[in-house]
């Protein structure tokens, strides 16, 4: 037995994080939704930046990003990623490591249309992670690309999101004395059953 209970309790890790995430809504001031999101390189020397998870499906997360930017490339070479979400007004994290699949069909449209008219403008004009000679000039990217897309730009085909579908997904929480709860949702590969383990803090 791992005595699950409380907001531990359930059968189903996405529900358990949508769950989570709702009450980060009514108590976190910025993002709630946000991740530290961890990659790879092709040496071996790890990455790590701040993204905003977008959706959790039934076997999968999902964020957007510039398929050119330094996290796509090293996502596409690796196969796997892990992320983590804190929030510090609940004392809680959820980490996830998983591996990666490419989202750049309807899905991605529909999002990117959802997005404000500036957010998209500037998908187009970021050469994301690449180098900038100063804020004036991605400012006259911007500029080109306005008169350019006009005001219902399709979403870029260097652009859209990728799915991390996990294997392993832990849910923490804040102890007493530092004697925290943690909860361990495993599996080898993405066609077994969760095995729910309850670690030492």
């Amino acid at each position: 037995m791992t005595g699950r209970s409380g907001f531990f309790g359930g059968d189903n890790p996405f529900d358990l994080t949508r769950s989570w995430m709702l009450e980060a809504q009514e108590t976190e001031p910025n993002d709630p939704n946000a991740i530290a999101l961890a990659t790879v390189d092709d040496q071996g020397m790890p990455n790590a930046r701040m993204v905003l998870l977008k959706d959790v499906e039934d076997d999968a997360f999902v964020f957007y990003t510039n398929f050119g930017s330094q996290k796509a490339q090293e996502i596409e070479s690796a196969g796997t990623a892990a992320f983590v979400m804190h929030w510090k007004s609940l004392r809680r994290q959820i980490r996830v490591r998983g591996f990666v699949e490419k989202e750049d069909g309807e899905k991605a449209d529909a999002y990117f249309a959802s997005r404000s008219l500036q957010s998209r403008i500037g998908a187009w004009a970021s050469r994301q992670s690449q180098p900038l000679k100063s804020r004036t000039e991605l400012m006259a990217n911007v500029a080109k690309v306005t008169a350019r897309q006009g005001p219902s730009p399709k979403r870029p085909p260097f652009w859209g999101g990728f799915r991390i579908v996990p294997i392993e997904i832990e849910f923490w929480a804040d102890g007493a004395f530092r004697m925290h709860d943690r909860f361990v949702w495993k599996r080898e590969n993405v066609d077994q059953e969760w095995r729910i383990v309850r670690l030492n803090p």
